[in-house]
């Protein structure tokens, strides 16, 4: 019985999701990166939009010290492009520590899927993936997302928790809490999808992500505009 309900709680979230539509209002999402409770970077997402297209830059940064000294670190910046609600191209280029990986994608109209070449992978891909990133619901509603830092596809199972409230910034939210992890979970842990995902479905935002490696991380949602 739980588990009908929570399929009939998932299915209904899914018809009340509207696509790039609930996001025409938004120029800017800001969330910050913390690890163990501090500070230690940015996620921000900027909207564009001309004509059908709409535009999504991602700039990403974050830093991770012990003892005075940088152990880890990420600096990257990503493109979507939408054409209407259909994903056209997106490219990355990121820099953690001193690996550069990267993805180039493009939707094939032939054969009405992507065409991937990124640092971990290079191929064909099912159109119904979604890039990886935090600015999209979308997340939520499809069974593999592609990296945003490598190409790779991964499968992913979305369970729905339940109602909470939550509070963040001097606000509380109403959200829908979330787990997604791997499909395959005998994947290697630092490969592995395990992620409590926090969606304000008023506002179609993710407010909240958090998830355990090499510490606890959390990524919080600061403003939007």
């Amino acid at each position: 019985m739980k588990k009908i309900l929570i399929l009939i709680v998932l299915l209904f979230s899914s018809s009340v999701f509207a696509h790039m539509d609930h996001y025409k209002k938004y120029n800017k999402i800001e969330m910050d990166i913390f690890r163990n409770g501090e500070l230690i970077g940015y996620n921000y997402y900027f909207f564009t939009r001309k004509g059908d297209k709409t535009i999504i830059t991602n700039q990403i940064k974050f830093s991770v010290k012990l003892l005075g000294a940088t152990i880890f670190q990420v600096e990257g910046y990503g493109e979507e492009t939408y054409l209407k609600d259909q994903l056209i191209s997106f490219n990355s280029k990121t820099l953690q520590n001193d690996k550069e990986k990267f993805v180039n994608l493009v939707f094939d109209k032939d054969k009405n899927s992507f065409n991937i070449k990124g640092s971990s992978y290079s191929g064909d891909a099912s159109k119904d993936n979604i890039i990886g990133n935090w600015w999209s619901h979308k997340i939520l509603q499809t069974n593999s997302q592609i990296s945003p830092i490598s190409g790779s596809i991964k499968e992913q199972i979305v369970t729905f928790v339940g109602q909470e409230k939550i509070e963040q910034n001097g606000q509380t939210y109403e959200v829908d809490h979330f787990k997604l992890n791997s499909k395959d979970m005998s994947l290697e842990k630092d490969k592995r999808l395990d992620f409590d995902i926090w969606l304000d479905k008023k506002n179609s935002m993710i407010i909240r992500v958090s998830y355990s490696r090499m510490g606890n991380w959390e990524y919080r949602l600061k403003k939007f505009e």
